[in-house]
């Protein structure tokens, strides 16, 4: 799903694999911690006080949604919003993601970190 929200409509799929990526409490907790700034797997496991294995299993779920992105550094793996979801909070002043088929809002303590980042 590398084109998300290179439209402004989703078609069904992409916006059911999304729905689904956003439909856990673990995954909104990361996309949200990710909102500040990359993160590397480890740093994710301690602030979500989870399993290595559980974070990887919700990263590779927001991954393949189009969601995030990771890349490794030396062991670790690291993980961002992708470029896509990081110009479309941009567009929305940070308030809201509009993925066509639905809009995602964050809390007021993310959209701070994200307007204090830009």
């Amino acid at each position: 799903m590398k084109t998300l929200l290179s439209t402004n409509m989703l078609t069904q799929r992409q916006c059911a694999t999304v729905l689904k990526a956003l439909g856990d409490e673990t995954r909104l907790r990361i996309l949200e911690s990710l909102l500040t700034g990359e993160k590397c797997v480890t740093d994710l496991v301690q602030e979500l006080k989870c399993s290595q294995p559980h974070a990887s299993h919700h990263l590779r779920i927001l991954r393949d949604s189009g969601l995030v992105e990771g890349h490794r550094d030396g062991k670790q793996v690291c993980y961002r919003i992708t470029p896509a979801i990081q110009r479309a909070l941009a567009n929305r002043q940070g308030q809201a993601l509009d993925f066509g088929c639905c809009e995602l809002r964050f809390p007021e303590t993310a959209l701070l970190s994200i307007r204090r980042a830009g």
